[in-house]
C-alpha cells in the first residue's frame, strides 16, 4: 500500500482523460439531472433512477424516475449509469504549496506571485477530483487571495474556507524562521503568526481576522515537517490556547487545532478547539475528551503514509524532518482507527500538498481499511464535514434549497470505495466542470 502511496503522491501534478466545460451558468432554465444511483445521505442509502432538478445554483426538487424537461430551454444530464452523490469536502488543505525535494527552498526563491501562479493548477485539480469545497489551514495568505478569486469566478477551484495564516508560538510548527541561520532568523511575532502569551495570542488572531480569515488554525504540538526537532511536544499552554478560542469565538470564528501529542491535544480540547487535526498519538483519555467536549477529529492518514514514504527517499526532506516522518506518518492510520471505534466525530481531512493535489480520495480507502464502512467515510466528507464548517444549511446533502454541488463517480463506492478515484461529473453551485 505505502508503494502505491508514493507512486501517487510524487508524481507531478496533471490531469488526462476529461474535458473541462463552461465556467460559466448554462442558459436552460432548468438543468434535469438523470441519476442511476443517487446517494441519500439522510436516509444512508442508495436511491435508484433518480432526478435531480437544479435552477439558478441550488438544487429545486429531488423526484423518483427519470423526470422530463418541462420546457424547451431546460438541459438534460445524463448520469444514468453513475452514482451520484453530494459534492464532496476536504476540511485539510494548503493550495499554496505541494510536496518537492525543494519546498524548504522555494520559500527563498518564490515570490508571493510564484505561489499564486502555483495555487491556480492546485484549486483546478482539487475541484477536478470531485472535491467543491475545502478548509485551506494556512499558506502565506495568498489562500485569501485565492479564495476571493474563486469565489468571483475569476479562478477554477473549490469553494475555499481558509485561516490565512496559522498560529503557533516561538519555535513551534508555524514560525516561519525554524530552521534558519540565527541573523536570519529574526523576532517574527503575531503579525507573522507567532504568538507567546495570551495577549499575543489574542492579537494573533485578530490580524487574520482583519485579513478576512474566515476560522483560525493554531498548533499547540510541534509538526512532522517544521525544521525543529520535536514533532509531538506540546507547545501552547492551556491559557493561551483559551485566549485564542474566547478571541475567535467572539469574532464568530472557531478555531482547529494540529496537534501530535497527547498533552497538546488535551490542553486544546479542555480551551474548546473545534477540531483536532492529525492527532497521531491520541490516547485513550484524549478520545474520552473529545466525545465530553464534542470535538471534531480530522485525521489525514494519507499525508502520514506520504510522508513516510518520502522520507525513505535520501535527502528529500531536511534531516531534522525525516526521523519525525519516519516515526510519526506511520501510525496515523491506526490511530484513526481507534478514534472511529471509540465514537470520536470525523470528518474528512487529508493535508493534501503534504502529497500530490487532485489524489485526495485515496483518504476514503485508507479510512475503509481502518474498520470505517464506505457510507460512513463519504458521510465524513459530506454531511459531518459540512457540520464541521457550519454550512450544514447549503452543503452535505443533495435537497431542495442547498447549493447544487454534485460529483458522479463510475462504480458502486459502497460496494468498491476505490470509486471515489473514479470521479466522471463535477458540478459546483450548477456550473459543470468535469463530464465524461
Amino acid at each position: 500500500m505505502l508503494a502505491t502511496c508514493t507512486r501517487l503522491c510524487l508524481l507531478p501534478a496533471m490531469w488526462v482523460g476529461f474535458s473541462l466545460l463552461t465556467t460559466t451558468p448554462a442558459l436552460a432554465q432548468k438543468t434535469y439531472m438523470h441519476c442511476g444511483r443517487l446517494l441519500d445521505m439522510r436516509q444512508d442509502r442508495l436511491q435508484p433512477e433518480m432526478t435531480l432538478v437544479v435552477e439558478n445554483g441550488r438544487v429545486v426538487a429531488v423526484e423518483r424516475g427519470y423526470t422530463a424537461p418541462t420546457t424547451g430551454n431546460d438541459k438534460v444530464i445524463d448520469l444514468k449509469n453513475r452514482t451520484v452523490m453530494p459534492g464532496l469536502i476536504d476540511c485539510h488543505v494548503h493550495l499554496e504549496g505541494e510536496t518537492s525535494k525543494d519546498q524548504f527552498l522555494q520559500e527563498f526563491t518564490q515570490n508571493p506571485a510564484d505561489v499564486a501562479f502555483g495555487s491556480l493548477s492546485h484549486a483546478r485539480l482539487t475541484l477536478m477530483a470531485g472535491f467543491t469545497t475545502v478548509r485551506d489551514l494556512g499558506g502565506s495568505g495568498v489562500n485569501l487571495a485565492l479564495r476571493n478569486a474563486v469565489a468571483r469566478g475569476e479562478v477554477v477551484g473549490p469553494r475555499i474556507f481558509t485561516v490565512g495564516k496559522a498560529i503557533s508560538g516561538t519555535g513551534g510548527h508555524m514560525d516561519p524562521t525554524n530552521g534558519y541561520r540565527q541573523d536570519l532568523m529574526g523576532i517574527p511575532g503575531p503579525s507573522e503568526g507567532v504568538a507567546n502569551g495570551p495577549d499575543q495570542c489574542r492579537q494573533a488572531v485578530r490580524e487574520q481576522y482583519k485579513r478576512g480569515a474566515d476560522l483560525i488554525k493554531i498548533a499547540s504540538t510541534g509538526g512532522v515537517l517544521s525544521v525543529a526537532k520535536d514533532g509531538s511536544g506540546a507547545q501552547m499552554t492551556e491559557e493561551e490556547i483559551r485566549a485564542i478560542v474566547e478571541t475567535a469565538r467572539d469574532l464568530g470564528l472557531k478555531v482547529a487545532c494540529h496537534a501530535h501529542g497527547a498533552e497538546g491535544m488535551k490542553r486544546a480540547i479542555r480551551a474548546g478547539v473545534t477540531s483536532i487535526e492529525h492527532g497521531t498519538l491520541m490516547d485513550d483519555e484524549t478520545m474520552k475528551l473529545m466525545k465530553k467536549y464534542g470535538t471534531w477529529y480530522v485525521p489525514t492518514i494519507t499525508a502520514g503514509k506520504s510522508v513516510a514514504d518520502s522520507a525513505k527517499i535520501p535527502n528529500y526532506y531536511p534531516p531534522l524532518v525525516t526521523p519525525k516522518a519516519l516515526a510519526i506518518g506511520p501510525k496515523l492510520q491506526e490511530t484513526f482507527g481507534r478514534a472511529y471505534k471509540a465514537g470520536v466525530k470525523i470528518a474528512f481531512g487529508t493535508d493534501a500538498a503534504v502529497f500530490r493535489h487532485g489524489v485526495n480520495a485515496l483518504e476514503f480507502r485508507y479510512m475503509v481499511e481502518a474498520g470505517m464502512p464506505p457510507l460512513q467515510a463519504l458521510r465524513s466528507a459530506t454531511v459531518h464535514a459540512a457540520e464541521l464548517l457550519g454550512q450544514s444549511s447549503s452543503l452535505g446533502t443533495l435537497e431542495p434549497g442547498k447549493l447544487a454541488d454534485v460529483v458522479a463517480v463510475e462504480g458502486d463506492p459502497l460496494q468498491d470505495i476505490g470509486a471515489m478515484q473514479k470521479v466522471r461529473f463535477v458540478m459546483k453551485q450548477g456550473v459543470v466542470y468535469r463530464q465524461e
